[in-house]
């Protein structure tokens, strides 16, 4: 492992910054404590800093704030989770924990940019360091951008690492293109007509038909996705009746969608409707489809996706650096991504022999904080590669 002295001069400073933010997690455009601490530290290393954007997000300029900016991006919110894990820096705010790493996140990048600020950026460009809210389920990144992130000045290129407990410290994963999936979810209430269990011929049973439709739907996959692409469908409520010799009168389900490919996406939301108007028409039955769009696929660029393999393979090895698995899941700075070309890789967090493997979002998830620096140093150095990129474009 290729750990600059810089970094290592961080170690104490990263690891205390981050148990202090796991011990007051804070939830989605609530961190205001958080914000606090990330703006002074900000300031105290000389940079332009605003505050409040999309409410509790912070953002750091350094360099030409009229050039091309290189932005990195830290999430900063917890989970609605009561923690389980018996260590001094567990959380002290009650049915709330950091249990995906984003206390790490944030603590890896005031790292990043600590040493980023050290010295002059190239000519014509800015790091810029968003530290954004309420990535779980909040959508931080869209009201970020919504209020200007990617403006003033305007960003050529985007990075974001994820601590990654499914990936041993010390290795990196890294892919180009489609990395994690879309992530909708819809509410379809079903209204037959209800009575009594011994006499359904007089009824238009909603219960029968959202079985048949939780079937049905499963050959979306199956036989409407291509088979090299992915995508879920998952019923994951279904709330009808209350007694056992009753028919309902309504039925609901609640579901979500997963696709890798925004046609596939689409594809599989036309699927959805089609055949909920065909089930429920042939039925008699009347229904109400409610669909909220989420977001969208996480798709990294081909040449920043390279610099950052660069970068990881100068950190830990080549034989450490892996194709990033394609996981199902989502993340929010699948926005930033649309807006400009950029990478999101992850940082191998897991330690077993330390007892540290629980997965995320679980009461018991805590990663081997040596990931910290791997994952600094990585981020350090695809930026100043990056930064010497847009310098270079910038003099043709």
């Amino acid at each position: 492992m290729n750990l600059s002295p810089e970094i290592l001069s961080l170690r104490d400073d990263t690891v205390a910054l981050r148990r202090d933010f796991h011990q007051h997690p804070e939830l989605g455009f609530r961190e205001t404590r958080t914000a606090g601490i990330v703006a002074e530290r900000l300031r105290s290393l000389g940079l332009s800093v605003a505050t409040g954007v999309a409410t509790t997000g912070v953002i750091g300029l350094h360099g030409d704030a009229f050039g091309r900016a290189v932005l990195l991006r830290a999430d900063m919110d917890a989970l609605p989770l009561t923690e389980e894990n018996e260590v001094a820096y567990a959380s002290q705010n009650p049915g709330v924990m950091h249990a995906c790493g984003h206390d790490g996140h944030t603590a890896m990048l005031l790292s990043v940019a600590k040493i980023l600020s050290q010295t002059p950026a190239p000519r014509g460009v800015c790091y810029k360091f968003v530290f954004q809210p309420a990535e779980e389920g909040g959508g931080g990144a869209r009201v970020m951008i919504d209020e200007g992130a990617p403006r003033d000045p305007e960003v050529a290129v985007a990075v974001a690492a994820h601590l990654w407990n499914d990936l041993p410290v010390g290795k990196l994963g890294v892919r180009a293109g489609p990395v994690l999936a879309s992530a909708d979810h819809f509410v379809v209430t079903l209204t037959g007509k209800g009575g009594h269990g011994a006499m359904p011929h007089q009824t238009r049973d909603p219960i029968v038909v959202a079985a048949e439709l939780i079937l049905a739907w499963q050959t979306i996959v199956s036989r409407n996705v291509d088979p090299v692409d992915s995508a879920a469908l998952t019923i994951g409520a279904v709330e009808a009746g209350i007694v056992a010799n009753i028919i309902p009168d309504r039925a609901r389900l609640k579901g979500t969608l997963r696709a890798l490919s925004p046609a596939t996406r689409q594809r599989v939301i036309d699927r959805v409707e089609t055949i909920l108007k065909g089930v429920t028409a042939a039925h008699e039955l009347t229904h109400e489809f409610n669909f909220t769009t989420g977001y969208p696929p996480t798709v990294n660029t081909g040449e920043p996706t390279e610099v950052v393999r660069q970068a990881a393979v100068e950190t830990v090895g080549a034989g450490n650096v892996v194709e990033q698995d394609l996981v199902m899941g989502a993340e929010d700075m699948s926005f930033f991504l649309q807006q400009v070309p950029g990478c999101f890789f992850v940082v191998g967090s897991r330690n077993e022999e330390k007892g540290l493997a629980a997965p995320h979002h679980n009461a018991r998830f805590d990663f081997d904080e040596d990931a910290l620096l791997v994952g600094a140093e990585t981020m350090v150095r695809a930026a100043r590669k990056l930064a010497s990129q847009l310098a270079a474009d910038g003099e043709d």
